[in-house]
C-alpha cells in the first residue's frame, strides 16, 4: 500500500534515498553556545528522526558569527561547532532518516534577541547583562525598520569573503554527516536582501536590474555546489514572493538559474523582507501579516509554479497540516516534498500517525523498535480509536 501512497513513497535525489516526502523544515531554536550545539538541538532534532520524518533539517546554521540572528543561533564557521553536529547527524542516519543543514547569513535581521524575549535589536555597546550585539552588514545601508541599526555596505571583497564562507561550511557540513544542504536564500535575511530593490540599491554590479541582484545568491550556490559533494542533493530556499521587490516571475528566473549551477530543489517560503514579526502590521505590505491571513497551504501555489515554469522539484511549505492534505499536494504535481515546522513542533509523531491515518498496511512497522512493540501491544488490546 505505501508505494500508492506518495507522501510515503521513497525519493531519490542524486545519490540520496528519502524514505518518504516528509521534511523537518528548519526551525531556529536560539540554545546554541557561541554557534555549538547543546544538548537541546540534539534532544530536538533526534526527535523528528524517531518519528519517521524522512529529510530532518537543522535550523539556520550560520556561516560566520555576525550571521547569527540571536545570539544562541547555531553555527559552523569554525571546526569545534562542525564537530559538536557529529552525534545529531550520526543519530538522525541511525534512524533512517537523512539528515540536512541549512547553511544561513541573517545580514541586516542579525544582532537580535530571540522572540520570546521580542525579537528585537540587540545594543552592540559592551557591558550589559546579556551578550552584546554586534556590527550587522547587507547590501546596503538600509535599515530592517525603525530602530534597527543602519547595517555596513559590504564591499566587493567583503561579498567575496561571505562567498568563501559559505563554501568552507559546507565542506564542514559534509564532514559532519550531513547529506542534504540547504542555501538560506529567503526572509530577509542576506542574501534575499540582495535580490530584493526594497534593501538593495548598489549602483554595481551586484544591484541593479534582476541579473545583478540575483549574482550574489547564483555566486553563492556555485561556491557551494563546488564544496559540496557530487552525489549530495542541494536545496535553495526563496520567498518566491515579498511584495516589496520580488515577485514570483523573478523567483522563477532565479530558479532556472539555480538549477543550472546544481541545485535539486526549490524550497517555496514567501515574504519576510520588510520588519520583523515583532514590527508586523497590517499596512507593512507583508504578502502575509498575521496567523489569520494564512489559509491551509497558503504557499503552495508558488512551490506549484516554480515546478511547472522552471522545471524544478520543489519543497511545498506552510501550513500544510493534515495528511490528505499533504497527499493532494504530491498527487497534484504541486510539490515533490513537503515540509512542516510548527505542526512537527506541534506533533513529532506526525509521520508515523499519518501512515495510520493514509491507511498504510503495516504502519506500525514503521515505529522505531523500541517503542513499536509497545505500540501494537497497545493497538491489540484496542486501545486505538
Amino acid at each position: 500500500m505505501s508505494n500508492q501512497i506518495k507522501l510515503f513513497s521513497p525519493l531519490k535525489i542524486r545519490n540520496i534515498l528519502l524514505r518518504n516526502r516528509i521534511v523537518l523544515s528548519p526551525l531556529c531554536m536560539y540554545s546554541a553556545n557561541n554557534g555549538v550545539a547543546s544538548s537541546w538541538q540534539f534532544a530536538h532534532l533526534s526527535t523528528f528522526a524517531r518519528g519517521g520524518v524522512g529529510l530532518v533539517f537543522t535550523e539556520a546554521t550560520a556561516v560566520e558569527s555576525r550571521g547569527r540572528i540571536t545570539p544562541g543561533c547555531l553555527g559552523i564557521w569554525t571546526d569545534e561547532q562542525a564537530e559538536a553536529l557529529k552525534p545529531i547527524t550520526e543519530f538522525i542516519n541511525s534512524m533512517g532518516s537523512v539528515a540536512g543543514i541549512q547553511l544561513a547569513h541573517a545580514g541586516r535581521k542579525g544582532s537580535a534577541s530571540p522572540p520570546w524575549e521580542g525579537g528585537i535589536p540587540i545594543e552592540t555597546e559592551e557591558g550589559r547583562d546579556q551578550q552584546p550585539g554586534w556590527k550587522t552588514v547587507a547590501p546596503s545601508k538600509i535599515p530592517l525598520a525603525t530602530g534597527w541599526q543602519e547595517p555596513q555596505e559590504l564591499s566587493k571583497s567583503e561579498i567575496r569573503s561571505i562567498i568563501s564562507t559559505f563554501s568552507d561550511s559546507a565542506i564542514r557540513a559534509a564532514n559532519a554527516g550531513f547529506k542534504v544542504l540547504e542555501i538560506h536564500g529567503a526572509h530577509g535575511y542576506l542574501i534575499h536582501s540582495f535580490l530584493s530593490s526594497l534593501s538593495n540599491n548598489r549602483k554595481d554590479e551586484y544591484g541593479g536590474n534582476l541579473r545583478n541582484r540575483m549574482r550574489f545568491a547564483l555566486e553563492v550556490t556555485e561556491a557551494v555546489r563546488k564544496s559540496w559533494p557530487t552525489d549530495f542533493p542541494l536545496f535553495f530556499r526563496m520567498s518566491a514572493v515579498d511584495n516589496q521587490g520580488w515577485e514570483i516571475s523573478d523567483s522563477i528566473a532565479l530558479s532556472r538559474e539555480l538549477k543550472m549551477r546544481g541545485v535539486d530543489v526549490v524550497d517555496c517560503s514567501a515574504g519576510g523582507i520588510t520588519g520583523a514579526p515583532a514590527f508586523r502590521s497590517k499596512d507593512d505590505g507583508s504578502p502575509i501579516n498575521s496567523s489569520g491571513d494564512r489559509p491551509l497551504g497558503f504557499q503552495v501555489p508558488y512551490a506549484e509554479n516554480i515546478r511547472s515554469e522552471a522545471n524544478i522539484m520543489t519543497m511545498a511549505v506552510g501550513r500544510i497540516v493534515y495528511p490528505k492534505q499533504a497527499e493532494d499536494i504530491l498527487n497534484n504535481n504541486s510539490a515533490d516534498l513537503i515540509a512542516l515546522g510548527r505542526e512537527l513542533m506541534h506533533n513529532p509523531f506526525w509521520a508515523l500517525h499519518a501512515a495510520e491515518k493514509l491507511n498504510i498496511n503495516d504502519a506500525f512497522s514503521l515505529w522505531p523498535e523500541q517503542y513499536k512493540w509497545a505500540v501494537v501491544r497497545r493497538a491489540e488490546l484496542g486501545q486505538y480509536k
